[in-house]
């Protein structure tokens, strides 16, 4: 009895992880480990798609991301190049398992394949990609489904038959109140076949996302402020797909071109830069013409003048002019002498008495 028991329990233990692996159909995409939530995701919030900023972007439709300590959150919408020509994006999607709901992620292939049927909007309405199509190196956007800024992308098309007006914002497949979808055979082959992870930008962008806390659903109540972006969180500008196209490689071209006219005038500067030895060597003339600086001789002889001037400080001329009085002041006893040389008066008295 015991071991009867005992095998029932084993019996139902083993087709309860059988359904987990096999209950939903599953892509060859690969499968985010760990990330299982007992309660379905908010529905997809309404919002308008920013313009593109740049030629061969394709538009990654925002989705709900789960962290174990904090919920739900938006990682929201946001154009992103392509990790090669011809690729186009396939998103994850949340999926009833019939236990949990499981994320599957989102890929790169030269196909769109299977997405839960979920309507991301802006083309991927459940199915395929409706907002564009590559054609060579040169990704065509379907103006009546992207917001295209014609300033900056010329490759455009539109096909109004492909939009879709009537967005069912449900954000999970399987379940109560999920889409009820399935994958094709092509849809499976896609997933099986060869493709490509999310790009580092896409990753940056989901974890910048993940722990900014205007996208948590606990705080936005499922509607938040900001659910598209024009640019990747993160990257305030991504390098373009392997890599942009023809018009995307023209840039570097211009911009190359744009660097000749600054190598050109940086020439001038390295022409000026050589034209300094020139006018260095027309220094050297002025070094030579130290020579007149070392007419030093003219200033010593000007000097001289000053060591003369130096009368000023050698007041002694002014003392030797006091001076000279004081002894030229003997005269005057010669002067006497004449004085009383003047014997001839004498003389004049003997002819007076004559």
């Amino acid at each position: 009895m015991r071991r009867s028991i005992t095998l029932t329990k084993f019996l139902i233990v083993f087709l309860a992880l059988a359904m987990i692996f096999t209950g939903t159909p599953k892509t060859a995409s690969a499968q985010s480990i760990g990330i299982s939530v007992s309660f379905g995701p908010p529905p997809i919030p309404y919002y308008i798609q920013p313009q593109n900023p740049e030629p061969n972007y394709i538009w990654s439709p925002g989705y709900w991301g789960y962290d174990p300590n904090d919920g739900y959150y938006w990682v929201p919408g946001t154009w992103v190049p392509a990790p090669q020509y011809g690729y186009l994006w396939t998103p994850g999607y949340w999926a009833w398992n019939g236990f949990a709901f499981v994320w599957s992620s989102g890929y790169w292939a030269t196909q769109v394949g299977y997405y839960g049927g979920v309507d991301y909007g802006y083309g991927y309405y459940g199915r395929g990609y409706a907002g564009g199509r590559w054609h060579g190196h040169n990704f065509q956007y379907n103006t009546a489904v992207s917001n295209v800024n014609r300033n900056v992308v010329r490759n455009v098309y539109s096909d109004r038959a492909a939009a879709n007006s009537n967005w069912n914002r449900t954000s999970y497949n399987g379940g109560r109140g999920g889409v009820a979808a399935r994958p094709t055979a092509s849809q499976l082959a896609v997933g099986r076949g060869h493709h490509v992870g999310p790009t580092s930008v896409q990753t940056q962008h989901a974890r910048v996302a993940s722990t900014t806390r205007a996208y948590s659903a606990k705080v936005n109540n499922g509607r938040p402020a900001t659910a598209a972006v024009a640019r990747p969180l993160g990257a305030a500008r991504p390098v373009a797909a392997n890599r942009a196209p023809a018009q995307h490689a023209a840039a570097p071209q211009v911009h190359r071109a744009a660097a000749a006219p600054q190598r050109a005038a940086a020439a001038p500067q390295v022409h000026r830069a050589a034209a300094a030895p020139v006018q260095h060597a027309y220094a050297a003339p002025q070094q030579r013409a130290a020579p007149v600086q070392h007419a030093a001789p003219v200033q010593h002889a000007y000097a001289a003048p000053q060591q003369r001037a130096a009368p000023a400080q050698h007041a002694a001329p002014v003392q030797r002019a006091y001076a000279a009085p004081q002894q030229r002041a003997a005269p005057a006893p010669r002067a006497a002498a004449p004085a009383q040389h003047a014997a001839p008066a004498a003389g004049s008295d003997k002819r007076d008495q004559r």
